[in-house]
């Protein structure tokens, strides 16, 4: 009969044989009290799924010459024909310069308007009056472009927009601020920042929120003033929300908007309006050039990518998180 001489070691042996059961009980667990999370984020990637990843395979159509009877699988091939075509129109140029310059006002003005805004409102005391703050800046986001364009026109149109006509009564010239190509582009951008700066402020206050406040304690504790405050603890607490949100902009410096657009062009501002996503519109839905538009399209997308790869490595150079 043999004799253990060692039970410690049977009863690590024992302890090992069961180990991979208890970590499959235990991620079983696991998973099971992460199931109401999972079903929160299943709408979301449903959404993404269908409406971002599975229309991707409909980028083959600007290799194509696509025919809605033929399809995907029968259309013929012609190469790389249409990125030729759009290079060489005469109107690249134009349509090219319109967006990056429209692009840039908005990197460059609209996008600070909302940090400067929250920085503001995160300085004001009195909660009362910065709840009314916030309320009047957000509404604006919620009104369509059809509305906010066509409340433009009832203000500034040439003949009887309501400030024209009061500039008249009172001896001044009208303002051709819808006709004259050169408001265009301040208007566009001032659109812009009335109807969405209060609602993108919301993440950079939220970001504000999260400041420790023994930071501002001790600030003041060595005597440093509201200037000081806001340039030392405050900026600095938005940097790493500013420079992700940066880099994402940057994934759409080609995409300046449709509708805010189209509702803003006429035929006197064309030559300074007329942008990527309005030719796309005229070509591929009114004229049915669905392979020639495509190939705009996947222009606009590969620009897009670009820049964004490319700036989140300036921003993982210089010591920020980045995107990724």
């Amino acid at each position: 009969m043999k004799v253990n001489r060692n039970p410690s070691a049977s009863v690590a042996a024992g302890h090992t044989e069961r180990l991979p059961q208890r970590i499959a009980s235990q991620n079983k667990k696991l998973w099971m009290r992460g199931i109401p999370l999972y079903a929160m984020i299943l709408p979301g990637l449903l959404f993404f799924l269908v409406f971002k990843y599975v229309p991707m395979a409909g980028i083959v159509v600007a290799f194509q010459d696509y025919d809605p009877f033929l399809g995907f699988a029968d259309s013929p091939w012609v190469g790389v024909d249409h990125f030729v075509r759009l290079f060489t129109d005469p109107d690249f140029w134009m349509l090219l310069r319109n967006t990056l310059v429209l692009s840039a006002l908005n990197l460059f003005l609209f996008f600070p308007a909302p940090i400067l805004l929250a920085v503001l409102l995160n300085e004001v005391r009195r909660a009362w009056f910065r709840k009314v703050v916030q309320t009047l800046v957000y509404m604006p986001h919620f009104l369509s472009w059809v509305v906010v364009v066509g409340l433009t026109v009832l203000l500034f149109a040439t003949q009887d927009g309501g400030i024209n006509n009061l500039l008249a009564t009172w001896g001044y010239n009208r303002i051709e601020l819808m006709t004259d190509p050169s408001y265009f582009r301040m208007l566009y951008t001032a659109q812009n920042i009335w109807k969405e700066a209060g609602w993108n402020a919301i993440i950079f206050l939220a970001a504000l929120a999260s400041i420790d406040p023994t930071l501002y304690e001790a600030a003041v504790a060595d005597g440093a003033g509201r200037w000081r405050q806001m340039w030392h603890i405050t900026l600095p607490a938005l940097r790493s929300t500013i420079v992700v949100l940066f880099i994402l902009r940057l994934g759409h410096v080609m995409d300046i908007g449709f509708e805010h657009i189209f509702l803003m062009q006429n035929s006197l501002n064309r030559e300074v309006g007329d942008v990527f996503d309005t030719y796309v519109y005229r070509t591929g839905v009114l004229q049915g050039e669905f392979s020639y538009t495509t190939a705009v399209g996947l222009f606009k997308s590969v620009i897009g990518l670009v820049l964004i790869v490319l700036f989140n490595r300036v921003s993982k150079k210089i010591g920020e998180e980045g995107v990724y």
